[in-house]
């Protein structure tokens, strides 16, 4: 720890002259020497992201002041990227002395950046607010949505009643899926709806493994214990590793559940192969889950992609 802190103070006094020598020898500033060296993807947006939490300009703070204002007032979305962003980057190249004619690759991948940052942190809202919104009986598009949660998993099987032993069929604890919603809100709800409805070949595959006589586990609320893992992975900014190597997506809500049905497969994989004894090995072989999941994520060229591999156990 007493390391660490002296490093850290080190760090700070010695950054800026490292800083000017690069800038001497190579004639590009800190963020050029990301966007031209880095990978494109989480390694180019989280060192770009660093440099710019680092940096001690005024008007890079001023900056990173108004993006996050932006991200408040939930506005920093695609439609709106234009009027945000290119004053935003246009501010921190004229303070970076950056040419535009000269260095015309720039202004494309520092802003590729950006929208990467900024829509994570505007994600992270989204996803609390979810969070925090509790399941309400009475409001008529829960219920919708749990009931048509209930037809994707069980197509075959009519609901008798709302309330009913039927529910633990899909692996709700009780007779009233609610009460298994309070830790995570409709969040819960929200994952276990998309992945039946996005990925309805895989669900029901998972589905179908967590009836397994001897490997079985109550899925809906490992769905939901799998929602907590999801959740916190974002908030701690693990995921970024997810998000921003997801080439054809920004960091927004569809891009979270997509986080979350990997995680589901990839769970139920690890659970079918480590053939538990019982239901009781279950925090045991989800740390064990959660801690492969970390360590891929922290390499930044880490690519994630649901592979489906039907077998029959």
């Amino acid at each position: 720890m007493i390391f660490f802190n002296i490093w850290s103070v080190l760090h700070w006094y010695v950054r800026p002259f490292v800083k000017w020598f690069l800038r001497k020898t190579t004639r590009l500033c800190e963020l050029q020497r990301i966007c031209y060296g880095d990978k494109a993807g989480a390694q180019r947006t989280c060192n770009v992201e660093k440099s710019l939490i680092l940096s001690r300009t005024k008007d890079v703070k001023e900056v990173i002041a108004f993006l996050d204002a932006v991200v408040v007032e939930r506005r920093f979305i695609p439609e709106n990227f234009d009027d945000i962003l290119y004053p935003s980057i246009s501010i921190i190249m004229r303070t970076k002395k950056i040419d535009n004619k000269l260095h015309p690759t720039f202004a494309p991948s520092f802003r590729q950046c950006l929208q990467q940052i900024w829509s994570y942190k505007q994600l992270i809202d989204e996803v609390e607010d979810l969070r925090c919104t509790q399941y309400d009986y009475q409001n008529s598009t829960h219920e919708e949505k749990l009931l048509k949660l209930w037809n994707l998993l069980q197509p075959h099987e009519p609901l008798e009643e709302r309330i009913s032993k039927q529910w633990q069929d899909i692996g709700f604890q009780g007779d009233d899926p609610k009460t298994d919603f309070r830790g995570m809100g409709l969040l819960g709800l929200e994952n276990l709806l998309f992945f039946a409805t996005i990925y309805p070949q895989v669900s029901s595959h998972v589905l179908s493994h967590s009836r397994h006589p001897k490997y079985g586990y109550t899925y809906a609320i490992v769905g939901i214990n799998l929602t907590s893992m999801a959740y916190y992975l974002l908030q701690d900014g693990s995921a970024k590793t997810y998000m921003f190597n997801a080439k054809h997506y920004l960091p927004n809500i569809d891009l979270f559940h997509r986080f979350y049905c990997y995680l589901f497969f990839e769970f139920d994989k690890m659970w079918i192969e480590s053939k538990p004894e019982n239901i009781m090995e279950f925090s045991m072989i989800f740390k064990k889950f959660e801690n492969a999941v970390r360590s891929k994520l922290t390499d930044p060229a880490s690519v994630f992609r649901i592979k489906i591999e039907i077998d029959n156990i």
